[in-house]
């Protein structure tokens, strides 16, 4: 099948209605009937503002990257950036094309 690669950048801490952006983002998608997706936590990452931020053993959680990925239908990933502009949230996102299905037996 042909879709969308969806790449969503936030961070760790970042919060909308109360609970983290990126499960706010993975619920969303779950609702829209999007079939999976995952959020991963970076090791260091720096964003338009230049700062760097790096996981250190000392350092409190909250400021390290985190990129939610979606692969799904054209029409989905439409449908979940227009949510996220509903909600004013404002962050960075990569939209690319993709062919994705299973290999194996069902």
């Amino acid at each position: 099948m042909k879709g969308t690669h969806l790449r969503l950048y936030t961070y760790e801490s970042r919060k909308i209605h109360g609970k983290l952006v990126y499960e706010w983002l993975l619920e969303q998608a779950r609702a829209l009937g999007i079939h999976g997706g995952s959020a991963f936590r970076a090791l260091a990452g720096y964003g338009r503002e230049g700062e760097l931020h790096e996981m250190h053993f000392y350092e409190l959680a909250g400021e390290l990257p985190v990129l939610v990925e979606i692969i799904a239908s054209d029409e989905q990933v439409q449908q979940l950036l227009e949510a996220i502009e509903r909600e004013g949230l404002r962050m960075f996102y990569a939209r690319l094309p993709a062919e994705y299905g299973t290999l194996g037996p069902t």
